[in-house]
């Protein structure tokens, strides 16, 4: 997806998101949150305590207060290509992260610099054979022992295809496989890939949510997420 794109969905994203997803009774906020405190997680089960952390296509920042949230100690690098939606962010969130823009086939930040990188329902914009590089790049901005936690929408739950074949701003969207994902992960110089799925239930029936802990081996969850080290 090119950056005229995003910018053209900068200023209704939210209310185009909170449309789309209208069916889950929920809002977009929860869909922010729930990545984030899943994140933190993983990396509290890790014995992680990231001091940098970078949120690769984060767009109008919805991530940022969750992550003041869940990891107030860490600095926050939010990246993306449209210039407008870091300028959305930046407005919205001030101080609370570094804003970088991402021109060209590489990230402008040195090596070796987070040891959180995360990025949520990005890469189904990202033309598949390009994964590799962009892995590749996270991988080089990682430090020693990093963690890596992709999130993205499942293929094989028909109501998440239904979503995104009706949202505007997923037209060029092409959805990927928690394999094919973790694949290109390892062939990027990743290590220790797994992956597992996540929101099962709708609003009306969360108080089966309980349950989707002993539910992330099911590959019907609306969502997968993907983990890796570095």
């Amino acid at each position: 997806m090119k950056e005229t794109e995003f910018d053209r969905f900068a200023d209704e994203y939210r209310a185009t998101h909170a449309a789309n997803i209208s069916a889950s009774g929920e809002a977009p906020e929860f869909f922010a949150e729930y990545k984030i405190a899943d994140t933190a997680r993983y990396s509290r089960e890790a014995n992680l305590f990231p001091t940098k952390i970078i949120d690769f296509g984060s767009g109008v920042g919805n991530s940022i207060p969750y992550f003041r949230k869940y990891f107030p100690a860490s600095s926050l690098a939010a990246a993306d290509v449209s210039t407008k939606s870091l300028a959305l962010a930046e407005k919205r969130f001030g101080g609370e992260a570094e804003y970088f823009a991402l021109n060209g086939n590489s990230i402008d930040i040195p090596d070796g610099t987070f040891d959180l990188l995360f990025s949520a329902c990005v890469f189904h914009h990202i033309s598949h054979d390009e994964h590799i590089h962009w892995l590749k790049e996270l991988r080089r901005i990682a430090r020693p022992n990093a963690m890596l936690v992709i999130f993205e929408h499942n293929p094989w739950n028909p109501l998440t295809v239904h979503a995104v074949n009706t949202c505007e701003f997923d037209e060029n969207a092409h959805l990927i496989t928690p394999f094919a994902l973790g694949t290109s992960m390892k062939h990027a110089g990743w290590s220790g890939v797994r992956h597992e799925y996540r929101i099962f239930f709708p609003k009306s029936l969360a108080f089966l949510r309980p349950l989707e802990n002993y539910l992330r081996w099911l590959p019907l969850g609306a969502q997968h997420a993907v983990i890796a080290r570095a």
